[in-house]
């Protein structure tokens, strides 16, 4: 069997702003270097044999972090990039909502039918992170890979290879630094873990880390 364990990065200063981020290339606040590190520090796995990541900086610096632990290069896929949230980049969800009421009620209500404005669909970016997932792990058979991206990202894919609509991901949580954990045998799928926070658990109750944001 083969290991893939999904993260997503730490937090930004646009996810505490609530803008979305999608394709634009921010970085990790302070906070989020703060949740990379303990992220590092805790890690749920003993041996990794290679980390890929989504190319924007708030993925690679969280990806950096675990690197470092286990003294591997991080790998830059583009593929892994965030959903392009075209027109809607940088605008807060007020500022969304008052421009495209309709738009806005399909990303929540019925994201497989969302259509942002010179951006990205669900089920592309799907199909994108997918096909190039499944093709890391035919690479590394038997191996334990990290992949560290982003929550729509991250949610589509992990959708995708449970068999689950489109149109439930947002059932699918993920928080900041979140540990997802799955086994491929084949075609099987065996899912260990999702959205696992724990190792920010006692910094979060002492106000080192301070909350989590949903938003992309």
């Amino acid at each position: 069997m083969t290991r893939v364990v999904l993260i997503r990065h730490g937090q930004t200063e646009w996810n505490n702003a609530g803008r979305y981020q999608g394709q634009s290339n921010t970085e990790l606040s302070e906070a989020g270097c703060r949740q990379a590190e303990i992220l590092a520090d805790n890690f749920p796995v003993e041996k990794v044999d290679a980390i890929y990541s989504s190319d924007l900086n708030r993925a690679l610096a969280t990806a950096e972090a675990v690197a470092k632990k286990f003294n591997l290069e991080v790998i830059p896929e583009i593929d892994f990039r965030e959903l392009d949230f075209g027109d809607w980049e940088g605008l807060t969800y007020p500022e969304i909502n008052e421009k495209w009421p309709e738009e806005v009620a399909n990303f929540f209500g019925a994201p497989e039918k969302l259509k942002i404005p010179n951006g990205e669909t669900f089920p592309q970016v799907a199909e994108r992170a997918v096909k190039r997932l499944k093709e890391i792990i035919a690479d590394n058979e038997g191996k334990t890979v990290v992949v560290t991206a982003h929550g729509a990202v991250i949610r589509s894919m992990l959708a995708t290879l449970m068999h689950i609509p489109l149109h439930y991901l947002w059932s699918i949580r993920q928080d900041n630094t979140a540990v997802n954990v799955l086994r491929f045998d084949g075609d099987y799928v065996m899912v260990e873990a999702i959205n696992n926070t724990a190792h920010l658990g006692k910094f979060i109750a002492a106000g080192v880390v301070k909350g989590q944001s949903p938003t992309k």
